[in-house]
């Protein structure tokens, strides 16, 4: 395992104006794939260089060449159906809509590489270690099946799992054989085990929790077992759900820890903690030894900008559950988990995570 940065990032970043705007052209057939690329390349180097100035030592490309963290999945694999469950958002805004996340209506079968087209590029300019960022299989078994649909090409949601980790591990394994050293498996649906109305909504659709808990855990767990390396970080992102500063979930980590923070495969968990809807820090007493926990203290969903003294004092009442050695501190999630991004602006962004490299320069040195 490579050592995870103190200060680290869940991934996306604001697009630019002019990004959105040659996004909105190329889905109105205004702009052809060339030119959307060269838009993308520009704001990708651009996001690398604020990353690099602001102190980071892992780059991303800010998800710029995606609609939403999960769209790779649908665009690279055929099998998945425009159509989808419907998500009650929380938070400003929020209400009914339906996911950006496609259901599964044939069985799966992988077209393309999922990142190609984004970890050459981020490979060949990133000014340090390079993160990519992928959907986790956990996210699948709960939003991925639909009654009448899914189930006329799969017997069952863990028949289908087991072909998403088969999609999903080859992608980790061709990222790492092109020398990207740190993945993350993105996985906000660890919220329908914590939250009580999408647990009511689980068992209400046939699914025992505590079997479906363990076979998602099980199901990244695979996504990643054997994998690890001396310079490699394999990480998993927990979240509560992340879209125009709305959430789709609350509850603490009780329900889910010990199995999940158990988790043998894993480097490195990046757990949101920006607000009380996540509860305290007392599941962490079942992070496995060896492992590090990225707390999620500094928020993307607004532009109020926390206070180092603040942070300081949060991770010396984590440190009373993991040694501080085992700690880190990032962003609770993406700033633009979809493209439209969350409520605040690219100058709030930036100060949030210079916010986090100095506090974390500040609690456990360069």
């Amino acid at each position: 395992m490579a050592a995870t940065p103190r200060a680290d990032h869940v991934g996306s970043l604001l697009r630019s104006a002019q990004l959105l705007r040659a996004r909105e052209q190329h889905a109105a057939g205004q702009l052809d794939d060339e030119a959307l690329r060269v838009e993308e390349d520009v704001a990708i180097l651009e996001a690398l260089r604020r990353q690099r100035d602001v102190g980071l030592e892992v780059f991303t490309d800010g998800e710029f060449r995606r609609g939403s963290w999960v769209t790779d999945m649908a665009e690279a694999v055929e099998g998945f159906v425009p159509q989808s469950r419907t998500v009650e958002w929380m938070g400003p805004g929020g209400g009914p809509e339906p996911s950006t996340s496609q259901v599964v209506g044939a069985r799966l079968r992988r077209r393309r590489r999922l990142t190609e087209h984004e970890s050459a590029f981020l490979l060949a300019h990133t000014p340090g270690r390079a993160k990519v960022t992928l959907p986790a299989p956990s996210n699948f078994y709960v939003v991925g099946w639909k009654e009448g649909v899914t189930d006329r090409a799969y017997a069952d949601r863990s028949e289908m799992l087991a072909d998403v980790v088969a999609i999903l591990r080859q992608e980790v394994e061709a990222l790492i054989s092109e020398g990207v050293t740190y993945i993350q498996l993105d996985a906000p649906y660890y919220t329908s085990f914590i939250d009580a109305r999408e647990r009511q909504r689980l068992q209400s659709a046939g699914v025992d929790l505590e079997r479906g808990l363990a076979e998602v855990v099980a199901a990244d767990d695979a996504c990643l077992a054997g994998l690890g390396g001396p310079n490699l970080t394999l990480a998993l992102h927990i979240c509560r759900g992340n879209s125009r500063s709305r959430w789709l979930g609350e509850g603490a980590y009780d329900p889910i820890a010990e199995r999940l923070l158990g988790m043998k495969s894993v480097d490195a968990f990046l757990l949101e903690y920006d607000a009380p809807r996540a509860g305290g820090f007392e599941p962490l007493r079942f992070l496995a030894p060896g492992k590090t926990a990225v707390l999620g203290l500094v928020t993307t969903k607004e532009p109020r900008l926390e206070s180092r003294d603040q942070l300081a004092r949060r991770i010396e009442e984590a440190s009373r559950y993991v040694p501080p050695e085992r700690l880190a501190l990032s962003p609770q999630c993406g700033f633009a988990s979809v493209a439209a991004g969350n409520l605040l602006s690219e100058d709030d962004q930036w100060r949030k995570l210079e916010l986090v490299v100095e506090t974390a320069r500040w609690i456990w040195g360069s």
